[in-house]
């Protein structure tokens, strides 16, 4: 499908994206704090560790795990969504890492970028998405914190691959 090919106005883009955004704000309100991925966590933990999850503070007093959490179904929609744009535009595939160094710098990169999220109470979605164009101050350093980090991961990612 051309459409799914296509490289589209990066204006014309934003501005779609903008007009939705405002549609979600209104709707349901303001899309955040990766809430969704976070409950699906919960929820996941709260499978394993049943009862064991209410010692744990922030699942008891902060976030407590319920399936029906909305912000889950718009993370899951957006899932689907890329899954599907992928498929239709051919560009799909599995990427693996070959080396356990690889292995290593994903997990310590994933494992900062949560703590990053939790410390800042944002996601990076939500932050390019949402608060930016809602001319939120912590969109904007948390844009300048994730590019930071990301400048600062492929330096090392590039010195470890090529070291």
């Amino acid at each position: 499908m051309d459409f799914f090919k296509k490289t589209y106005d990066p204006v014309i883009s934003l501005a779609i994206i903008s007009v939705l955004n405002i549609f979600l704000f209104l709707t349901v309100g303001a899309w955040t704090v990766g809430g969704g991925e976070t409950m699906m966590t919960g929820l996941i933990a709260e499978f394993f560790l049943g009862e064991e999850l209410a010692r744990i503070p922030f699942w008891d007093l902060v976030f407590q795990p319920d399936a029906g959490y909305w912000k889950i179904y718009i993370s899951l929609g957006m899932l689907f969504g890329a899954l599907v744009g992928a498929l239709l535009s051919k560009e799909f595939y599995w990427r693996v890492p070959k080396h356990l160094s690889e292995w290593v710098m994903i997990t310590i990169g994933g494992l900062l970028m949560g703590i990053g999220i939790r410390l800042a109470f944002v996601c990076n979605v939500s932050t390019f998405f949402g608060l930016t164009p809602q001319m939120n101050l912590g969109g904007y350093l948390s844009i300048t914190g994730i590019i930071a980090g990301a400048w600062v991961g492929s330096l090392i990612y590039k010195k470890v691959l090529e070291g």
